[in-house]
């Protein structure tokens, strides 16, 4: 039995197969993830319907099963993004998040290190979530 929240069991095996370095996309409703996004990947369909889960809630889950060093958001060209409020308050300080253009952003979710695509309901624009995952232990600086 699992005690603590993320009891997903296809996520935790892609999880568990990923490494240090490896990514994590939380990738939001509008992104096209069959064609921006390494094709080895995982894929996880958390995606059942619009809005019924964002990315806060996953980062939430996974925060308590792996340990994050460094964060992307794609950049809305200007326009506040209240979700990349959400996750850098939740990654706390020690975590960079780096803003990319979003075509930068999708040739970074495209590379073999990009081990897990989770699909969300999440309907904000520009909410999708790219995660390094750090060492067990080691805060990031």
């Amino acid at each position: 039995m699992l005690t603590y929240g993320l009891i997903h069991p296809p996520l935790l095996a892609a999880l568990a197969a990923a490494g240090h370095g490896s990514r994590i996309l939380i990738a939001d409703g509008h992104y096209p993830c069959s064609t921006h996004a390494n094709p080895a990947a995982a894929r996880i369909h958390l995606n059942l319907r619009p809005g019924l889960l964002d990315g806060d809630q996953v980062l939430d889950a996974l925060l308590d099963a792996v340990p994050i060093e460094h964060a992307v958001v794609m950049d809305s060209e200007g326009a506040p993004v209240p979700a990349h409020d959400g996750y850098r308050a939740a990654l706390g300080p020690h975590v960079p998040v780096e803003a990319v253009e979003r075509f930068a952003f999708y040739d970074l979710a495209k590379t073999a290190d990009t081990a897990v695509v989770i699909a969300t309901g999440d309907q904000r624009q520009y909410s999708n979530l790219l995660l390094t995952i750090g060492v067990a232990g080691v805060t990031p600086r």
